[in-house]
């Protein structure tokens, strides 16, 4: 094979190089902009930035060795029992010549977790009610009062005029996983001090789970197979330590040991609000959110179901002002990654009214970080069929 060496003199060299450049440079100016290429615009405060992992909410817990069933819960019950107190409620209404008339009673189950006299309960067991009255043991009967409640989440706290009280630690739902044993002490129709022991079934179930719910409210519960019953509300959820892992709260109509309760992890970020003002003042972004289906992660150019789809932008709210979308799917809030809607409903309503908080959103494929101002969330928000609201 015959080989030939080419070489370009300095002068043909230099214009063949000018002639290279010129061309890409013509080539660049040839590119179309905006719509014409499909890239999808973005709001003039967004910062685009590489599509990368976010942490998650928390680390999952260490795999533990299996544990076989304790052979009687006769020692925990007895432990835990007493810091457990029957509620019963009164509710009243002033006729026309103003006297008081009893228009209900209710009854309930509540637990001691100060032993300097505040107690916890679900607020349904002691709404609307004009006297409040917990029962110690079988007969001593103490009359309580509200120190604040929480709608939204169906928490309320109690207190008694007393001191060096019985109670019950509050311990941490996050580490509690599916299979673990738990027991139930409450006074379903009446009957004090029942227990009742099952496993927890499944974490994470929401509005979707349990009918006739408030839609506005927050819920992320708990399922157990322990029996619940009316009657249960407010009472305590125990892991094997005798700590208090939820609050229970609902049940399933017409099924059979399926019974819901707020986990503690998510009543320990409302106690000190709730203790300092009574209630609990929330924040917003101004979007009506929903859970990424199948469907969308194609339509929408998406590697997952994660984060919260944008189903209604409020208009004039933060996120409107900000230039979030329909169909924009925030992925994190403040750097946490967020499985799904109700994790952003949660966190946002928290963070702050006023805060200036980052929000990593998806569009058309490209991902960028958004700045939103939070406002306050009003009292009677409503939120739209099958959406949840934030």
């Amino acid at each position: 094979m015959i080989r030939r060496r080419i070489s370009l003199a300095p002068a043909r060299l230099g214009t063949t190089l000018l002639f290279l450049a010129l061309m890409a440079l013509a080539a660049c100016k040839r590119l179309p902009t905006g719509a014409s290429t499909g890239v999808v615009p973005l709001p003039s405060g967004a910062l685009p930035v590489a599509a990368t992992a976010l942490p998650t909410t928390s680390p999952l817990p260490a795999p533990l060795p299996g544990a076989r069933a304790p052979q009687s819960f006769a020692d925990l019950a007895a432990k835990a029992d007493p810091a457990v107190v029957f509620v019963k409620t009164l509710q009243e209404r002033r006729g026309a010549s103003g006297r008081r008339r009893v228009i209900g009673e209710g009854v309930g189950t509540a637990f001691v977790y100060d032993p300097n006299g505040l107690i916890i309960t679900n607020n349904h067991v002691i709404d609307e009610a004009s006297e409040i009255h917990v029962i110690f043991g079988r007969k001593r009967e103490v009359k309580a009062t509200v120190v604040g409640r929480d709608p939204r989440t169906d928490i309320a706290v109690l207190r008694v005029e007393e001191k060096n009280l019985p109670y019950l630690p509050l311990g941490d739902s996050d580490a509690l996983r599916v299979g673990d044993w738990v027991l139930a002490i409450g006074n379903p129709f009446a009957l004090a001090h029942t227990v009742s022991a099952g496993i927890l079934s499944a974490k994470g179930r929401t509005l979707a789970d349990v009918q006739g719910l408030d839609e506005s409210g927050y819920y992320d519960f708990l399922q157990t197979d322990a029996s619940i019953n009316p009657g249960n509300s407010g009472g305590p959820l125990l892991d094997m330590a005798g700590n208090v892992v939820g609050i229970n709260t609902a049940i399933r109509a017409k099924a059979n040991s399926i019974g819901f309760a707020i986990p503690i992890n998510m009543v320990k970020e409302l106690l000190p609000r709730v203790l300092k003002d009574g209630h609990i003042k929330r924040s917003a972004i101004g979007v009506h959110v929903s859970s990424v289906l199948p469907d969308d992660i194609e339509r929408l150019k998406l590697s997952d179901e994660n984060g919260a789809l944008v189903r209604v932008v409020v208009p004039g709210g933060p996120a409107d002002r900000a230039g979030l979308q329909v169909d924009d799917v925030i992925q994190a809030f403040e750097g946490e990654a967020l499985t799904g809607p109700e994790r952003l409903r949660w966190v946002a309503s928290l963070a702050g009214v006023g805060k200036p908080v980052t929000l990593r959103v998806v569009r058309g494929g490209r991902t960028f970080d958004l700045k939103v101002t939070l406002v306050e969330l009003p009292d009677e928000a409503a939120a739209a069929p099958d959406d949840d609201a934030q």
